[in-house]
């Protein structure tokens, strides 16, 4: 509305501001750097399978997070100390022109753990240095996970449904970050469960995820894309076997986060 003397308040600015306040910058030379650990084949004593489709997902994932316009790279087959390695080196690397980083792990796993070929190792252990008193290029910047694997060997049968701040630091301007702060973890399934992969087309979580990131990436919100991607998972895959026990079985993935901003490719 106009005032009396005829002119428009400005009130652009201040919704700026306050988008700014709540939005990731994403206004770097570069998104960031997405490395995608890609285990397929498993030393005899783990007793693990080769995970057949795996090389599908870690294409579908390295295509994706390319047009995000991540860097991206594939590491194939790695122990648990070349995983620890590689992040550790990654952790170490300046990111200040870059506005994210991103880790894709294609694995087994169990609960809170990950196979590297060599056996499991916690999931902790690879992401801790990354925390905001260890990495500190990447401070307040988000650091996303994307975990296919296994989270136990509990089986969902599904259910037929009906129907297809306030701030008591005001005082002291200077603030401290939560050392845990700015992680998303999307993992493929819930705690205790198994996660689906198939050998032909590639795990249910990637398909999903890689499908919701091409289509929507750039416009939606992250929660708003991993909530697409909980959807599509959901309803849109059921097991088939011969075996009763691995028959007509479900999946729902999980988003743990520890972001402070809504995120926007």
């Amino acid at each position: 509305k106009k005032t009396k003397n005829g002119s428009t308040p400005s009130i652009k600015t201040q919704d700026q501001e306050s988008v700014s306040a709540y939005r990731y910058n994403m206004n770097f030379k570069k998104v960031g750097k997405c490395i995608i650990i890609n285990n397929k084949n498993f030393d005899q004593v783990t007793g693990m399978g080769t995970r057949t489709g795996t090389d599908k997902d870690a294409e579908a994932l390295f295509k994706c997070f390319r047009s995000l316009g991540f860097e991206v790279t594939i590491y194939n087959d790695c122990s648990r100390s070349k995983m620890q390695n590689l992040l550790q080196q990654a952790s170490e690397e300046d990111h200040s022109n870059s506005a994210c980083f991103a880790c894709i792990l294609l694995s087994h796993g169990e609960e809170n753990l990950i196979y590297g070929t060599d056996g499991l190792t916690p999931i902790k252990d690879l992401t801790a240095c990354f925390r905001g008193d260890r990495c500190k290029t990447l401070l307040e910047k988000p650091k996303l996970f994307f975990i296919q694997a296994c989270r136990g060997s509990e089986l969902d049968d599904g259910i037929q449904a009906d129907s297809g701040s306030v701030s008591d630091t005001d005082a002291n301007p200077r603030h401290k970050i939560p050392v845990e702060a700015d992680f998303l973890f999307a993992y493929s399934t819930v705690p205790g469960y198994y996660s689906w992969r198939n050998p032909g087309r590639g795990s249910w979580f990637v398909q999903a995820l890689c499908s919701v990131l091409n289509e929507h990436g750039k416009h939606l919100e992250i929660m708003q894309l991993l909530t697409r991607v909980n959807n599509r998972v959901a309803r849109d895959f059921e097991s088939q076997s011969n075996d009763p026990h691995f028959h007509e079985k479900k999946q729902i993935p999980s988003v743990v986060s520890m972001l402070t901003k809504e995120l926007y490719f």
